[in-house]
């Protein structure tokens, strides 16, 4: 039954995808379609097992820091978030590239998505890029791997799922993404400014009248709100996901006090757009854990495990085993169908090899990351072709220089987990 089933569950998905049925519903559809054909269980349990998925105090915090990005963006921050970052790359050929880079980084760590972070500064920085000389294609494809790092760089929804979906501590996750996503945004950076002189993109001045020089200072307290997370979530103030209300709180505090941008009808909007937003992504999730629930009751996670023993001895082997096989399924899924689909039997066989579960779990986030910009669905690829207002193909010339800077920088953390664990260690 278990091969037969098998066969049935991820041939029924395949089918679902060629036909271009959304992810969700595709493993949905599926995990029915195996659960019928092969009556592994009652029909009542498939409705038990989607609400038990979404039933964790924990994913709350998607919808709270969903809102607190929105909130955050509402209040007039990403325009001080772009000068900001002009002030601290400076004027030389190649800062623009610079900017765009730093000032995703300096959003991500309000908005915890890659395609809001590519939206929110795309929009600003895109249009002056043209303007000095960069070519759309790499400016898109720099735009997408940039505003990816909103994943890795906390606080992160995707590590929120990862967290929930593998039992793995989310304050550990959060305080481990601070240097990949930083090492991750240097690399993109250095490539960028190389590129430009190179080819001699934008110039002197290229970054002039990009934003206004004056409230910069006010693009600094955009830095609060993740210094306010991470810190209150390792200081045992508070758990990630009361950590989102805060992240809320401290949104509205900015926008009704300081910048006094947030006005009733902008603050209805941010609402009902987090709802949407975290509707969508809790529906992934439910018909997600339907799935991991209908590969656990056929013995996948133990199926995967003996075979990975009998394979290799060496976590190093398991660990670029994994990262292959994220990366293949990064490029056509939903980064958190993904996660949801193999973390669970993923992690179930760390331990017989020793693998910290917060390594992997960046290892997971950053791969996933390249994935979301790599052909053929490319999701935050897709998003900062939509905002230059250019067919995605004009990106892909430029694609192998951005996706080696990050898969360096991955291949690298993969040999080196002190790297990554060294700041959770030190804060406890």
């Amino acid at each position: 039954m278990p091969g037969g089933a098998l066969a049935t569950l991820f041939g029924t998905f395949a089918v679902a995808l060629l036909l271009d049925v959304p992810v969700a519903s595709a493993l949905g559809i599926a995990a029915l379609a195996a659960i019928l054909h092969h009556d592994i269980t009652p029909l009542p349990v498939v409705a038990q097992q989607m609400v038990s998925g979404l039933d964790s105090f924990p994913l709350l915090a998607i919808p709270l820091f969903v809102l607190a990005g929105g909130l955050m963006g509402a209040a007039g921050l990403t325009g001080r978030i772009v000068a900001l970052a002009l002030s601290l790359v400076g004027q030389r050929r190649g800062a623009l590239a610079a900017v765009a880079v730093v000032a995703c980084m300096l959003f991500g760590a309000l908005s915890g998505s890659g395609v809001a972070d590519t939206v929110a500064i795309g929009s600003l920085v895109l249009p002056a890029m043209r303007r000095a000389g960069y070519p759309p294609g790499f400016s898109a494809g720099l735009l997408g791997c940039a505003g990816s790092l909103g994943t890795v760089i906390p606080p992160s929804i995707v590590m929120i799922v990862y967290g929930v979906a593998t039992g793995t501590s989310i304050g550990k996750l959060f305080t481990a993404g601070l240097v990949p996503g930083v090492l991750s945004g240097f690399a993109l950076a250095a490539v960028s400014i190389r590129r430009a002189r190179r080819e001699g993109w934008g110039g002197a001045g290229e970054t002039a009248g990009l934003v206004p020089g004056e409230g910069r200072w006010i693009g600094v307290l955009a830095l609060g709100a993740p210094a306010i997370i991470v810190g209150g979530i390792r200081g045992g103030v508070f758990t990630a996901t009361e950590a989102g209300a805060v992240a809320c709180l401290y949104a509205l505090a900015v926008g009704l006090g300081v910048t006094r941008a947030l006005t009733p009808a902008l603050l209805w909007e941010e609402l009902r757009r987090a709802a949407e937003t975290s509707g969508v992504i809790l529906y992934v999730i439910a018909t997600a854990s339907l799935f991991g629930w209908v590969l656990g009751a056929m013995g996948a996670p133990q199926q995967l495990t003996a075979w990975l023993l009998r394979l290799t001895s060496d976590p190093t082997v398991v660990i670029l085993l994994a990262m292959a096989l994220l990366l293949l399924l990064g490029t056509f899924m939903e980064t958190i169908a993904v996660i949801l689909l193999l973390a669970p039997v993923l992690s179930s066989a760390l331990p017989r090899y020793g693998i910290d579960p917060v390594h992997f779990g960046l290892l997971l986030t950053l791969n996933l990351a390249i994935g979301a910009n790599t052909p053929p669905l490319g999701i935050d690829l897709m998003a900062a072709c939509r905002v230059a207002g250019i067919p995605m193909r004009e990106s892909f010339r430029h694609l192998p220089a951005l996706l080696g800077a990050m898969g360096a920088v991955l291949v690298a953390l993969a040999f080196a987990p002190d790297v990554v664990l060294w700041l959770p260690r030190a804060l406890g």
